[in-house]
């Protein structure tokens, strides 16, 4: 019995070490972090963007040009942010405020709960793909 006790309970301890291992929308989040400037009250908005990227639940990064991009931290978790095919970033006479625009999610769910933004950083698109041309050439996550 106790060797059957102590089986279980080191599976349970070895279930959690697997968990402890940095998924890559972390790396990703991470990598941006690092090339994030300071916080900005606000950016310019022409009302749709180059492309976008979740990077977990409560953070994405936007393009509103190919060479400039803003990482938006949310408030919390943001629901289907991390599956959503497509977004939407409320503005005001086309500025993006922090603590006052909301993302919205496209899901099939039929409650849409705003996600408001918590932070927006610029970021130095240049160093993130520096970064990531050094770490596939060097065959690891760009962290």
């Amino acid at each position: 019995m106790k060797f059957f006790v102590g089986w279980i309970v080191a599976a349970v301890v070895c279930a959690g070490c697997s968990s402890l291992k940095p998924r890559p929308v972390d790396q990703r989040l991470a990598l941006y972090r690092a090339h994030a400037g300071a916080p900005v009250p606000s950016f310019r908005s022409l009302g749709r963007f180059d492309s976008w990227e979740a990077l977990g639940d409560d953070a994405l990064a936007v393009w509103t040009r190919p060479n400039q991009a803003w990482l938006l931290e949310l408030y919390g978790p943001c629901d289907g942010l991390e599956y959503s095919v497509a977004i939407g970033v409320t503005d005001h006479v086309g500025q993006v405020e922090a603590g006052y625009d909301e993302v919205r999610v496209s899901n099939p769910s039929p409650i849409h709960m705003p996600c408001r933004i918590r932070s927006i950083r610029p970021l130095d698109v240049t160093g993130i793909r520096q970064a990531e041309k050094a770490a596939k050439s060097a065959n690891l996550p760009a962290h």
